[in-house]
């Protein structure tokens, strides 16, 4: 790669001394041929977030308990023994961060509602919640950013778990509709795009499978887990949160979307799956790996099914739609939004004997690689499964292409994670970060050239924030969060790169 024409210490206290507009305009970084005008008019770059993970205020405000807030209680279950209660504390600061983005030329904003912040789930509004909502939509468009909202990221109200098990039950599914309809009635004169659900397959199979998501449900073989079942409940689980997904749909669909003239989708997250070898066996283990990651929501969404190959596996165990049911799935997306990280090799394991304990993974029948022949696949980011793998972007997007009927694509996650406690000048000088998001934008725009339709691009995140079982032990934002120091705000040199690529430097 080819680094900035300064040497690393003038970088570095440039990085610490100035801010962005002037930095900015002190060096070029090498953007890789990449540039606002290479690509079409009208397409959009973001970054994105999730309320959880920045907003704060996670018991002020009228706001009740998510799954999360519940979960991050259990000793031991994230890493630094952290929790969002206070995070990057966006809902005080959200100016800060939308001037910040501003300044970097971002078009757009995708940031999620906590449905615990509208209603704790129990259909009382808490109307502090809607006015926050409220500001950050309009403070966005005051700063000619376009909001992106996500209904869903993880974080369902811990009163509906109390109350019925939550995604379990398919009582969620009116509840779930009645919540994003009252999202659309008030927001949606000033929102236009839409997103049901964030990768609902991280929480069916972290949540449900293995347990290492909330609500921290599995089969004892699988998990450290005090209840569920592995074998039943993910699939249960995405079963409801498909048919929720679709009920929001149709009632945006029926009741605002002629006068709103918004556009509604879903957010999955697709591991480009390679095949180890070239044998049968391999590049048979790769397709079912497809098929039970990305196949199982936009299989059914787009032919009204779930994938044959898990139809064959799962048997009995995999819920089925009702006729009526299979309308309402059916086309149920305007687009749709794929989270595309890295990628891994795929083989068959060539069990002899069948597993003892049945699971979703399990059901996979797959063996995950991180190497060939001694070879990464790629080089390693922070998080032990992240890798750089740039072809993946290119393969995983043509493969929705060519399997779903070409609709049309927002990449709406794509990011890579350094140490969370790397020192203030190591975070900020983030090349690796640089080459990764250069190397994936290459990638997305080789298959846009060869026919996929993608309209958009969001950087996951703008901000160093709460990433889940990890903490703050991880960074995946493009500005640095000082926790030492008031949650000091700092861009870092990849916020300055987009800064560059965006504004046609």
């Amino acid at each position: 790669m080819r680094l900035p024409i300064l040497v690393f210490g003038s970088v570095l206290s440039l990085c610490v001394a100035y801010e962005a507009s002037e930095f900015a305009d002190t060096i070029r970084l090498d953007t890789g041929g990449l540039s606002r005008d290479k690509f079409p008019t009208g397409f959009t770059f973001g970054t994105a977030s999730s309320a959880y993970q920045v907003e704060g205020m996670a018991d002020k405000d009228g706001r009740g308990p998510s799954v999360w807030d519940e979960f991050v209680k259990i000793p031991g279950t994230i890493a630094d023994n952290s929790t969002g209660e206070v995070s990057v504390d966006q809902y005080n600061r959200y100016k800060e961060d939308i001037d910040i983005m501003k300044n970097l030329k971002f078009d757009a904003y995708r940031f999620s509602i906590s449905w615990s912040r509208i209603s704790q789930g129990t259909g009382r509004v808490d109307w502090q919640g809607v006015a926050y909502y409220n500001r950050l939509i309009n403070y966005l468009l005051e700063k000619g950013i376009t909001p992106y909202v996500n209904l869903f990221h993880y974080d369902l109200p811990e009163a509906l778990e109390k109350k019925y098990l939550g995604l379990l039950s398919d009582q969620v599914v009116k509840d779930y509709a009645d919540y994003a309809d009252f999202c659309f009635e008030q927001f949606g004169d000033r929102v236009k795009n839409w997103f049901t659900f964030n990768e609902p397959r991280v929480s069916a199979a972290l949540g449900y499978d293995n347990g290492l998501f909330a609500p921290g449900r599995c089969s004892k073989a699988f998990g450290n887990c005090t209840t569920g079942n592995s074998a039943t409940e993910p699939y249960i689980v995405t079963h409801n949160v498909i048919l929720s997904h679709a009920a929001a749909v149709q009632r945006y669909r029926e009741k605002y979307q002629q006068t709103q003239k918004g556009r509604i989708g879903i957010i999955l997250d697709f591991v480009w799956l390679e095949p180890l070898t070239r044998s049968k066996a391999d590049n048979y283990a790769a397709q079912r790996a497809r098929d039970f990651q990305v196949g199982w929501y936009i299989h059914p969404i787009t032919y009204g099914e779930y994938p044959r190959t898990m139809q064959e596996i799962v048997g009995d165990r995999l819920p089925k739609f009702t006729k009526e049911q299979v309308k309402m799935v059916k086309g149920s997306i305007d687009y749709v939004g794929i989270n595309q990280y890295t990628t891994y090799y795929m083989y068959d394991p060539h069990y002899t004997t069948k597993p003892k304990d049945l699971g979703y993974q399990q059901d996979w029948n797959c063996g995950f690689a991180y190497e060939k022949n001694g070879v990464p696949i790629g080089p390693r980011a922070h998080s032990a499964a992240l890798y750089e793998v740039p072809w993946g972007m290119y393969k995983a997007l043509m493969y929705i292409k060519e399997r779903y009927g070409n609709p049309t694509i927002i990449v709406s996650e794509n990011g890579m994670d350094d140490p969370g406690n790397v020192t203030l000048p190591e975070g900020l000088y983030d090349t690796k970060r640089i080459h990764y998001y250069r190397s994936y934008l290459t990638q997305m725009k080789k298959a846009m050239d060869d026919g996929a339709n993608i309209i958009g691009y969001f950087a996951w995140s703008i901000v160093d924030n709460f990433e889940w079982r990890s903490g703050y032990t991880s960074r995946f934002g493009i500005v640095f969060i000082d926790w030492k120091s008031n949650l000091k705000r700092i861009p870092k040199l990849s916020a300055y790169w987009f800064r560059q690529v965006l504004g046609n430097y």
